[in-house]
Parts: C-alpha cells; structure tokens; sequence
C-alpha cells in the first residue's frame, strides 16, 4: 500500500488493487480507487459485500468458471449496499484443462447490466497449470484480443505489462513486454475511435 500510494501521489493516477480476504479491506480502502475482487473470489459474498460497503468502485473479475449471465448475483450483491460504482472484468472462460477462451458475446451480455465492461486481455491468454506446477501463457495473442475487445466496444483494457516478462516474478507468460505497450494502445485508440463514431 505504500508503494500504491507514492504512485498515487507522485503522478495524480488512480490506484488499483486486489483483495484477498476481508480484513484486508479497511487497511486498502483509504489508498485504493478501485478495489478489485479477484476472478477466483467473486462469489464470496462477504469480500465483496465488504467492498461495496467501502463505496469505492469495486472491480469484480469475472471468474473462468461462470457465465457472463452469472455476474448479475454479484452485482445485485454490490447494488444492495448502496453502491453503483461496479466494473466488470472478462478474462475467458475455462475451456478444458489448462485452456482459457475469451467469448466476446460476453462483453455485451455482461454491458447489457448497466455497468462499464472491462476486458483483461493479459489473462485472457493465461494457460492455468499450463507448465504443470504453475501458470503458462500465450503473449502473442493479447494484441490481436485487445484490438479486437476494442473493435467490439469493449470500455476499458486491462493488460500486464513488465520490461522483461519472462523474468516477471508472476504471470509472466501472459505479459506484454513494455516496449510494446505504447503501439498497442494507439491501435487500441484508434479503432475504440472508430467504434465511437
């Protein structure tokens, strides 16, 4: 939280992060913007009814396991506190063993319940237990799916981005090397560009 908040104060960004378990939440609240639910705790109710009730905006990621329609309990869970403050993120679905497919039918369904849509195209091309023991990934794809999330009318990109992925402590095999991020997002602008005319 003190490294979020030398960012934050430093360079004027809004700060992201995700929680874990519920009494993390008051020590993160007073740093964060955004709070963010992980994919594999999304359906525990008291996380992210603990973070509705912060009224920051909470992201809730939208676990592999469940289908688009299948975020409208976890939003209703937000709403019941008070707080409309929502984004939804789609990272894939599971698609067998080690495999993640990104739907982008999900992209609307998951719009069509009000909130902005956030796509992780970083995770998206996460392999789970893809090397056995830990986590593989397929970088070479995050370009073609962020170009095409944005010519979908996706509203937000999420990426993971390390000057040397595979050194990344963690998930570096789905990351995009820095030097590429700037090229991305113009494309990524200019057909979000597009798609808004």
């Amino acid at each position: 939280m003190e490294i979020l908040n030398k960012v934050k104060q430093k360079f004027g960004l809004a700060v992201l992060s995700d929680i874990h378990c519920r009494k993390d939440i008051a020590e993160v609240a007073p740093v964060l913007d955004i709070i963010q639910i992980p994919a594999f705790l999304c359906r525990q109710t008291d996380i992210v009814v603990a973070a509705a009730e912060t009224g920051k905006v909470v992201n809730v990621k939208k676990g592999q396991f469940l289908a688009p329609w299948d975020m409208l309990p976890i939003i209703k869970k937000i709403e019941s506190c008070g707080n409309k403050k929502i984004l939804i993120t789609e990272r894939g679905v599971s698609f067998g063993y080690n495999n993640l497919v990104s739907d982008f039918r999900s992209l609307k369904i998951i719009r069509d319940f009000g909130y902005p849509v956030v796509y992780d195209a970083t995770h998206s091309v996460q392999l789970p237990g893809g090397k056995g023991a830990c986590s593989g990934g397929q970088r070479e794809f995050v370009g073609g799916l962020s170009r095409a999330a944005a010519a979908f009318g996706v509203d937000s990109l999420f990426l993971e981005v390390h000057q040397d992925p595979d050194k990344a402590l963690c998930d570096g095999p789905n990351m995009i090397d820095l030097k590429q991020l700037k090229r991305l997002l113009k494309q990524v602008k200019e057909i979000d560009a597009i798609f808004k005319k």
